[in-house]
């Protein structure tokens, strides 16, 4: 009898438990609910993390050690964003009091999906009210740690 253990290959759907953590700790973590779904190569993870994924068999568990920038790039200063609070205000939600360290969702520019943005400062001055949004991966430029338990594969 041959073992026929399903692998992970480019364009696979896989049923999988990630965390990716960095320095200050998680920032995902599937372990503690319901598994992942996703399909290898449709953008739902890093090209480089997929790359670790592929050929592990189903079942496995493991962890892998990503050095700085490896896994989200570098952080970029060009990510970083100043937009009028006004702004901010009129596509939140009303009477929400944001605060420094909130992560909010915007609409991509074809309103077909979604990215986050970190708030990162306040600014008040002749011009008026502003907001600096990061929208930088929060691992972009740091070591990460990949720990994956891969449940099933198609």
């Amino acid at each position: 009898m041959t073992n026929t253990t399903a692998r992970v290959q480019p364009g696979s759907f896989l049923t999988l438990h990630y965390r990716l953590s960095g320095p200050v700790g998680n920032v995902i973590n599937t372990f503690e609910g319901s598994p992942a779904t996703l399909t290898l190569g449709t953008g739902q993870l890093s090209p480089a993390l997929e790359a670790y994924l592929l050929d592990l068999p189903e079942g496995t568990r493991t962890t892998f050690e990503l050095p700085a920038g490896q896994a989200f790039g570098e952080r970029s200063a060009d990510m970083q964003q100043w937009m009028a609070r006004q702004e901010l205000l009129d596509m939140g939600v009303p009477g929400e009091d944001y605060a420094v360290g909130d992560v909010l969702e915007f609409p991509t520019p074809d309103g077909q999906g979604k990215f986050g943005g970190t708030l990162v400062d306040f600014r008040s001055d002749a011009k008026g009210e502003a907001v600096l949004f990061d929208f930088n991966h929060p691992l972009a430029g740091q070591p990460v740690t990949f720990e994956v338990h891969v449940i099933g594969v198609l």
